[in-house]
């Protein structure tokens, strides 16, 4: 049977960056904990943001200890300054875990809505809605970034059990 492992999702974002844990034992999954690191423009310089992001995410991984990390890629966007400084913070993210001594996955934000939701168009509503379901937490509220970041933990969780069924049977 395989361990338990408890993984960080994180949704990066230049002033709003979300992030959950879930953790898998014998099959069952479990919320952890979830949040959103909000790094107002207003008060900061965009280095100064880049900077709270990562000390937060240091925090987080700190006080949870999760086992691995999941980090949505980067989707390819209109505005190429929004697309460097999305990148940016993503990096910090990455960083952040590597500096914990995590391995990293990366998922594109569409093989996360089709992991959850069997559409790689979902829309961010429909994602939250199978992200409560799957962790029976119809009750619980939280942000749309944090409900992201989630789905991104659920959908490496479901690539993990995935990749060890399959080497089960190359086995045989």
């Amino acid at each position: 049977m395989p361990l338990p492992v408890a993984v960080i999702g994180i949704d990066p974002g230049s002033q709003r960056t979300g992030w959950g844990i879930v953790r898998e034992s014998a099959g069952v999954l479990a919320l952890v904990a979830c949040g959103v690191v909000r790094a107002s423009p207003s008060d900061r310089t965009f280095s100064a943001r880049l900077a709270f992001i990562y000390h937060e995410l240091i925090a987080v991984l700190g006080r949870y200890k999760p086992d691995e990390a999941a980090v949505e890629q980067v989707f390819t966007a209109k505005n190429a300054t929004s697309a460097l400084k999305l990148g940016q913070a993503r990096g910090v993210a990455v960083a952040a875990c590597a500096a914990c001594g995590l391995s990293i996955s990366d998922y594109e934000p569409t093989l996360v809505k089709q992991s959850l939701v069997g559409t790689g168009r979902a829309e961010k509503e429909q994602v939250a809605f199978m992200v409560k379901r799957l962790l029976n937490a119809r009750e619980m509220r939280w942000s749309l970034d944090a409900s992201d970041a989630l789905a991104v933990a659920l959908c490496h969780l479901n690539t993990r059990r995935f990749a060890a069924l399959t080497a089960g049977v190359n086995q045989h």
